[in-house]
């Protein structure tokens, strides 16, 4: 092996393990990556991706083995080499960022101590890793460097746990760096920042990434080639800007056409709304988050709440739920006013208002198959036993096209990760509500994916008449589907209207950052946005 080329994939083989059966995962991939190189890897849910990103330490998940193949990184063969070797390389010169920092932190311990434990075990004091960590925590964009760390998972954003992650990552400066979807969870105004911050320490300190994403305009910001897979087969690699400027197979063409769904555009909303959030202000302990939030969701529209990361987005959502009682203002449903703490609420009340929530993996019982999973709130609500359940839960998985005989038994385990997220719009419709909130719900998934999960819902909002409220980062996504959107910054409603006053000039401020910061499909484009600000 060439001393330029650090990892070298050759005819890579893995299997899942189905009953008593093996399946292949990966058919034969190849993969060479030099030091100081970036390769993204892109592809729709199930295509591999992550699986090969793994593959590159030596490791596999549960379930799956390497059945054939070599993996040879710098010299040292991970296929035959002994556990107590591979350990010794990740963390040290082999590091993850995976996509779920909320499922992958140990909820116990406080961020600080788990971003030193690697490099105090390398052999480096404690003070200088905290030193250190100080430093790639004010690099990382995320607030408070000097205290955030003090912090447990819990009390900060996904954003900022998803920033925390790869600053852990990079804390031992490793030769090679696996990034799995590091930025899924950012809003585009942080993107830029952590974007920027993983390109100047790849380039700082040549190290070499395999970076993992279905999202295209980013992945042409950060990758030198592009190698495309589909379930588990090698599509074409090129060069980022060949493979922009011209993909040569028809599944790659059809990852650049994605996301040609938008719902058609809706009359100006009339009548009393749904949900009327009035004057709210809310916070946590001494920390006030919300300060006087005023929006209206109307019977079968679409709001969009838009805002960067620990801008008060979901902090509405537990306000209007019930979880966090409000300090000022009230919610109203259905012109009366809610009680602020949701235990105070009637079951009706509670049913009338469901949430999808972002990160599916956490959210699903991974014990409890998919018939108790969706049936719990149909029993809870509306009172179903025995066979009334069951037609419920078989209905409700053909409503999110899963065919119930092969899926009623299954675990969360045993789905992709857009079938997770269909099987959380089931639970939230199992309770027949009228507002359905949905945090993030496709930030996580593939662009494909997306989209299905956009029409599914537009489809779902037209036959039963919903609401939704729809928090996201991702202002495509808002292009899509929204009918309304309030923008927030800091806690406050800086700017709010239907959506096509939203995306027409002047804009405040605010809104015309978040715009300017959605990536383009041009390798230039971080470059030429980071020099103009």
């Amino acid at each position: 092996m060439s001393s330029d080329v650090l990892l070298q994939i050759r005819d890579l083989q893995i299997e899942g393990r189905a009953g008593e059966d093996w399946l292949p995962i990966i058919k034969g991939v190849n993969l060479t990556l030099k030091r100081g190189e970036v390769l993204g890897l892109i592809g729709e849910s199930g295509a591999g991706k992550s699986t090969l990103g793994l593959a590159a330490m030596g490791f596999a998940r549960d379930g799956c083995r390497i059945s054939g193949g070599e993996i040879n990184f710098d010299g040292i063969d991970l296929r035959t080499a002994s556990e107590r070797a591979k350990r010794n390389l990740r963390g040290q010169r082999i590091a993850y960022v995976a996509q779920s920092a909320a499922a992958s932190f140990n909820p116990a311990h406080k961020l600080i101590d788990q971003y030193c434990e690697v490099p105090v075990l390398g052999g480096m004091s404690r003070s200088k890793a905290a030193d250190e960590a100080v430093t790639l925590y004010r690099k990382m964009q995320l607030p408070d460097p000097e205290d955030i760390g003090f912090r447990y998972p819990h009390q900060v954003s996904g954003g900022q746990l998803q920033r925390a992650m790869t600053a852990m990552a990079m804390a031992c400066h490793p030769d090679l760096i696996i990034f799995d979807e590091p930025t899924t969870a950012l809003d585009v105004t942080t993107q830029i920042e952590v974007l920027a911050a993983i390109r100047d320490i790849v380039r700082d300190f040549n190290t070499a990434a395999i970076y993992i994403t279905h999202d295209l305009a980013v992945v042409a910001q950060m990758a030198d080639r592009i190698k495309i897979l589909l379930r588990g087969d090698e599509v074409e690699e090129a060069d980022t800007r060949a493979m922009l400027a011209a993909p040569k197979a028809e599944y790659t063409k059809s990852l650049w056409a994605v996301r040609s769904f938008t719902r058609p555009e809706q009359p100006p909303a009339e009548g009393a709304p749904l949900v009327s959030v009035q004057g709210v202000t809310a916070g946590y302990g001494k920390a006030q988050i919300l300060h006087d939030v005023s929006f209206d969701i109307h019977p079968g529209r679409t709001v969009a709440v838009v805002g960067e990361s620990g801008s008060g987005k979901s902090t509405v959502a537990r306000v209007i739920t019930g979880l966090l009682p409000p300090r000022e203002g009230q919610v109203v449903f259905d012109g009366q006013p809610l009680p602020p703490d949701y235990r105070a609420r009637t079951r009706d009340q509670l049913r009338q208002c469901q949430m999808i929530y972002q990160m599916a993996d956490t959210a699903l019982n991974p014990k409890l198959p998919l018939r108790e999973l969706i049936g719990r709130p149909a029993q809870m609500y509306l009172g179903l036993k025995g066979r009334a359940l069951d037609a419920r839960v078989r209905d409700l998985l053909a409503l999110i096209e899963l065919e119930p005989d092969q899926y009623i038994d299954r675990l969360p385990s045993e789905l992709s990760g857009g079938q997770k997220q269909r099987i959380g719009i089931a639970r939230a419709l199992a309770a027949e509500p009228r507002l359905i909130i949905c945090d993030e719900v496709t930030s996580a998934l593939d662009q494909i994916v997306q989209e299905g999960i956009l029409k599914l819902l537009d489809r779902l909002q037209r036959e039963f008449g919903l609401a939704y409220m729809f928090i996201t980062h991702d202002l495509s996504t808002v292009r899509a589907i929204a009918d309304d959107v309030v923008v927030m910054q800091l806690g406050r409603v800086v700017e709010q209207g239907p959506k096509p006053e939203m995306f027409t000039p002047p804009h405040a401020p605010y809104t015309d950052l978040l715009l300017s910061s959605v990536p383009e499909m041009d390798p230039d484009w971080l470059t030429r946005l980071l020099a103009a600000r």
